[in-house]
């Protein structure tokens, strides 16, 4: 089993509990306007790589998972976008006694989670918007896949760490917050719930691949803008 691999980061703290192995994946089919690696977008964009080789960089790096309660984190790009790649990967990790974590906006068809995710330690799920109009226009998808996805991590009982970017202008009308943290309220799997700041530091790689960047002119949050979307999650 061979899959394209964009890089593969040691050594991460941000991607899931104590220190992990960060697996970058190539390839997605979102097009996020905010995107900070469009560089991924293309999945022959990664480098080939077998389930032995990634195994071979990450197992150098085992003991500190154990003594950190770290692991393997899968992220992309979209990594469901090579999701059989992402399944062996999961399972290798098992058969290693590696901790997992599988970073997606749950951008996949039905019959994908129902495999993956048991075999997942750790969900960490983008959900980038709750208003599907928004989320269409946000991504360039629909917002359905994702919520299928979510539904089925609650049903499988998936630990799962929801993650929301607060763009102002498009991801922070308080109504589709309020919308958003009612419909988690019902999951009794979700950990946590972050907000996570809208940021431009993947903006010159945009000018990089050619494709004009949109938000420009789109200011990042203030810290009381984050304050009030993390209050509104954290009530339910």
């Amino acid at each position: 089993m061979k899959g394209y691999v964009h890089s593969i980061y040691n050594g991460g703290m941000v991607d899931g509990p104590g220190i992990r192995s960060v697996v970058f994946l190539s390839g997605c089919g979102l097009r996020c306007k905010y995107c900070h690696n469009p560089d991924t977008w293309d999945k022959k964009s990664g480098i080939v790589m077998s389930i032995e080789e990634c195994m071979t960089e990450v197992l150098k790096y085992k003991p500190y998972y154990k003594f950190s309660g770290g692991g393997v984190t899968i992220s992309g790009g979209e990594p469901l976008h090579q999701h059989e790649f992402v399944e062996a990967l999961l399972k290798a990790c098992r058969a290693h006694d590696i901790h997992t974590v599988l970073d997606t906006s749950g951008f996949a068809p039905p019959e994908v989670a129902e495999k993956i995710l048991p075999l997942v330690d750790l969900l960490m799920l983008d959900i980038k918007a709750y208003n599907p109009e928004i989320y269409k226009k946000l991504t360039g998808v629909g917002l359905d896949k994702t919520i299928v996805f979510a539904k089925t991590s609650q049903r499988l009982h998936t630990p799962t760490w929801i993650r929301y970017v607060l763009v102002p202008g498009l991801t922070d009308d308080v109504e589709d917050l309020k919308k958003l943290a009612d419909f988690l309220s019902d999951f009794d799997n979700i950990e946590k719930i972050h907000v996570l700041p809208f940021h431009k530091q993947g903006e010159h790689k945009w000018a990089d691949i050619g494709v004009p960047y949109e938000l420009y002119d789109t200011p990042v949050p203030t810290q009381a803008q984050i304050d009030e979307a993390q209050r509104i999650f954290n009530e339910i």
